[in-house]
């Protein structure tokens, strides 16, 4: 028999909640109950007898909370990060935590690379300039055909910009910490596949560089400065996962100088981001504000996997995409 479940939510502030908490309530129905978290008022008695809750985006939580969830059944992340939260904290109070993972937003975050890798291939910024005074006929873009994309991460969101870029006849690699095997590289059209310590191997020879990874204290700056050095003057970088995998500063540099061509970013180290950072000043950067997951179609699927939990939980089923140990999502790729 299904439990009706306490379910406290907390939420962003306005501005920021919708479409994400809508679609998630929607999702949820009167099956549960729903109480929204009041950060006026005291925690504990919001606490009090709660079954689950929605922390939306990943950010909400604090140590104080989670000292009062002794009983809780599940800690669900409205997002797929989790590095903004003290995970280990957490788990350290055996407090199950679930997100809402790559597969939910891998369609918007490839297609969001495919737009970057097009428009920087052709010069998109420089046509825009040029239209502007009226300069025609002298900007000679790339073809995306016989270039070589290298993915660093093979999670959902990689995948499936491999399954878009294949029609182009782009030359796909692609490096994960696990294996990948033949019958996935066939699926894919995958020409190689690596381990991380085959990045540096890997690098010197890719026309774009697109990043699929998880932020840990493994992968933060994980393309720092010498590794940018070792991409050919002609190559792209992609960031559509997280914006403290780039050393920013080397990258800037990268950039000014000519050493790198030129990157499309989604994602910052801070964010938001100071509209004068010189990053933005650089005509050779395509950049959006962190919204290559943000559709309405990503904020469906999402809030239907939080209410599939809440409803297994109340027929006393596992819930899904639990983040088992520190260590194993320290490897996750998106």
């Amino acid at each position: 028999m299904n439990k009706r479940l306490k379910v406290l939510f907390l939420k962003q502030p306005p501005g920021r909640r919708d479409p994400w908490v809508k679609d998630a309530e929607e999702a949820i129905g009167s099956r549960h109950d729903l109480i929204e978290f009041d950060s006026s008022a005291p925690l504990a008695p919001q606490f009090a007898g709660v079954d689950v809750v929605i922390d939306q985006g990943g950010s909400l939580g604090t140590r104080e909370m989670a000292d009062l969830c002794g009983s809780i059944k599940l800690w669900q992340i409205l997002g797929t990060g989790f590095d903004k939260m003290d995970l280990a904290y957490w788990q350290a109070k055996n407090i199950p935590v679930a997100n809402t993972p790559g597969p939910f937003s891998a369609v918007p975050l490839a297609e969001c690379a495919l737009m970057y890798m097009i428009m920087l291939s052709r010069k998109w910024h420089y046509t825009q300039e040029h239209l502007k005074q009226g300069i025609f006929y002298v900007d000679f873009g790339r073809e995306l055909d016989g270039t070589t994309l290298l993915l660093f991460g093979f999670g959902a969101s990689a995948q499936e910009l491999a399954r878009r870029v294949r029609p182009f006849g782009v030359r796909i690699q692609a490096i994960d910490i696990r294996e990948i095997g033949e019958e996935e590289k066939r699926e894919f059209g995958l020409a190689e596949v690596g381990k991380p310590e085959d990045l540096d191997r890997l690098l010197p020879g890719c026309d774009f560089l697109s990043l699929h990874l998880h932020l840990n204290a493994q992968t933060r700056n994980i393309i720092d400065g010498r590794r940018l050095a070792s991409m050919k003057p002609e190559a792209f970088l992609i960031n559509v996962a997280r914006g403290a995998l780039v050393d920013e500063q080397a990258l800037y540099e990268a950039l000014r100088t000519g050493r790198l061509a030129g990157a499309g970013l989604d994602v910052f180290a801070q964010e938001p981001l100071d509209p004068n950072n010189p990053l933005l000043k650089l005509p050779n950067v395509v950049a959006t504000p962190h919204i290559s997951g943000t559709t309405y179609g990503t904020s469906k699927r999402r809030g239907i996997c939080v209410a599939e939990n809440l409803d297994r939980i109340a027929q006393g089923l596992e819930p899904l995409y639990l983040i088992a140990k520190k260590s194993e999502a320290n490897t996750a790729t998106r």
